[in-house]
């Protein structure tokens, strides 16, 4: 096939604005170790709302595309491309891909920690107005860096599933993982009812917790995550969630308490309902200010309390292989809205922001 020189992609060049349909250039070469590929799917994700919304903002990031979970099919190759895991990737290929990390710095050779990387590159940090333009999900096609760490995908996993891996799944289970073991039957309590708590409750139930209890908004949400496995759902407009919480587990409280959602409460709400030495992890307070807590309830309670930082390459895969292994123990599709264009993305995350949807998607070839 002739390889496009262009890209139609949907472009943010303000915050809270619509996105703005745009013809934006591709880079004339492909690199070694980059790959060109066509974008089949792209799940838009919270943190790309809250990027619409502009509360995560830093001068000079406008114009951008949006969108940092995708899969595409590759159709170009640089010399010597490979994926993650060294496997020979070729024109045709399905794969999904992640932020590109440096190698070199602090965070990649000493902590060993990907995510900690000091020039950790996501598709939408890339502006739209200088090479190589296109670089994230919103768009027909996507210029995928050399640094970004590429994975190949099995047939079994489909689209919206893989994309969904990208970002949202990875991070929930890397946060499993930074929380230590769920002990079988232990109380778990989900902060969030959006795509990352819904998918977190069904991970807590498959993780062998007892009784998880998911907190969010609204009630259809809540209604989503009783099927993914949540034995309680607290509605916070219904009152002080720590009460509820305490009055479903008999004064008790949780014996891990996993923070999805980010609200300015979430700090003392978390620890509040959270049972003497407890673990609470904080995976979804991206804001720059929370309430404020008292930290003589840490030592109180004897609470452990752990940071987790969205996840890597290696929590990607695990991702993939989660998916694969427990295919049909939820209603997955569920999570999706039906797939539209890049004409009706900014309707789409409109939606999002209102509540109204847990994962739309995004199709850019309709």
């Amino acid at each position: 096939m002739t390889i496009p020189t262009t890209t139609r992609a949907a472009v943010l060049t303000e915050h809270r604005q619509p996105l703005t349909l745009q013809d934006l250039p591709l880079p004339a070469e492909v690199a070694p170790g980059a790959a060109l590929v066509r974008v089949a799917v792209s799940t838009l994700c919270g943190t790309d709302i809250e990027i619409w919304e502009g509360r995560m903002t830093f001068p000079g990031m406008l114009p951008m595309v949006l969108g940092h979970e995708m899969v595409g099919e590759i159709v170009a190759l640089g010399e010597g491309t490979v994926d993650a895991l060294g496997r020979p990737l070729h024109v045709g290929d399905r794969i999904g891909w992640s932020e590109s990390t440096c190698g070199e710095c602090y965070g990649c050779v000493v902590l060993r920690e990907p995510v900690h990387c000091s020039h950790r590159g996501y598709g939408f940090l890339q502006r739209s107005d200088v090479p190589p333009f296109a670089t994230a999900g919103l768009s027909e096609y996507a210029y995928v860096t050399p640094g970004a760490a590429k994975l190949l995908l099995p047939d079994a996993v489909k689209d919206t599933w893989a994309s969904m891996a990208g970002c949202a799944a990875k991070t929930v289970l890397r946060a499993f993982e930074r929380g230590g073991r769920i002990r079988p039957g232990s109380t778990v309590v989900v902060q969030g009812s959006g795509a990352l708590g819904i998918f977190a409750t069904a991970v807590a139930k498959i993780a062998g917790a007892g009784r998880v209890i998911t907190v969010g908004a609204p009630a259809a949400r809540l209604e989503l995550a009783a099927r993914f496995g949540a034995d309680a759902v607290v509605d916070f407009r219904e009152g002080p969630a720590v009460a509820q919480v305490m009055e479903l587990t008999d004064g008790h409280g949780a014996d891990h308490v996993f923070d999805f959602a980010g609200a300015p409460s979430v700090g003392p709400d978390a620890i509040g309902m959270a049972a003497q030495r407890g673990t609470v992890v904080i995976v979804g307070s991206t804001g720059p200010v929370g309430d404020a807590f008292p930290v003589s309830v840490l030592m109180g309670k004897e609470l452990t309390m752990v940071g987790s930082l969205n996840g890597d390459i290696a929590d990607y895969a695990r991702s993939i292989d989660f998916f694969q292994a427990f295919a049909d123990r939820y209603p997955w599709d569920d999570l999706f809205s039906a797939p539209v264009g890049l004409a009706q993305a900014s309707e789409k995350i409109a939606n999002m922001h209102h509540l109204d949807e847990v994962k739309a998607v995004i199709d850019p070839r309709l």
